[in-house]
């Protein structure tokens, strides 16, 4: 079997999502980092047209798009399956994703995260407007994801799937900004949750730190 190699930002969550995947199918791989602002840069503009991340490369196959890089990842290495079996489940498993895609990246991620926790890294001025605005929409998600969890230990029921693998990487870095830790407080299940997640191997092998320091030895 051919390895791995991941393009991508460390730090960003669709990048980490890809790299959950292949951490919890306990598949090698290698993350050949990208620098922020390289990914529209005309060498990656040739594996991604649209200039987005991550990409992987296995063998001769390229695949962009992070729904479809766990997927694949999923059918090549069955076990342990990220898909449910049980209909509904995987209904809610892709209900998640949507909602994470359509409305906790644009609204949360790129609406807060990025002004709180990667502006000042990056010698950009907070805009405090667009977090303001974005706050209502981001209480919204985090209220509605945290209703169709309930009491389950993950989000399509008693076993990790790509809607964890997915949404995670987001909330948690929402988590440490200081508008999104007390919508977790008030959301005690949710809190669990990524609790829970953050306890993973998988997550502590793809933190921020951890992909850091792969970086500086790339």
């Amino acid at each position: 079997m051919s390895a791995f190699t991941v393009y991508g930002i460390p730090g960003s969550p669709y990048v980490r999502a890809a790299l959950l995947g292949l951490e919890e199918k306990g598949v090698p791989y290698r993350l050949s980092p990208l620098a922020f602002g390289e990914q529209r840069g005309p060498e990656h503009l040739a594996r991604q047209p649209f200039g987005r991340i991550p990409t992987i490369e296995h063998g001769d196959f390229r695949l962009y798009e992070t729904q479809a890089i766990l997927r694949y990842l999923d059918r090549l290495f069955p076990t342990p399956s990220l898909v449910p079996a049980d209909p509904r489940q995987e209904a809610r498993m892709n209900q998640i994703v949507g909602i994470t895609d359509w409305y906790v990246m644009p609204d949360i991620s790129a609406g807060i995260c990025f002004g709180r926790l990667i502006a000042p890294l990056i010698g950009r001025p907070v805009d405090e407007a667009r977090i303001a605005d974005s706050v209502p929409r981001a209480t919204v998600c985090i209220d509605e994801i945290a209703r169709l969890l309930g009491d389950q230990p993950f989000m399509a029921g008693d076993a990790v799937s790509i809607a964890d693998l997915i949404l995670a990487p987001h909330l948690a870095l929402f988590s440490e900004t200081p508008e999104g830790k007390p919508m977790f407080e008030r959301n005690p299940n949710l809190l669990g949750w990524m609790q829970r997640m953050d306890e993973r191997p998988s997550m502590i092998n793809t933190s921020w730190e951890r992909l850091a320091s792969l970086k500086q030895v790339a």
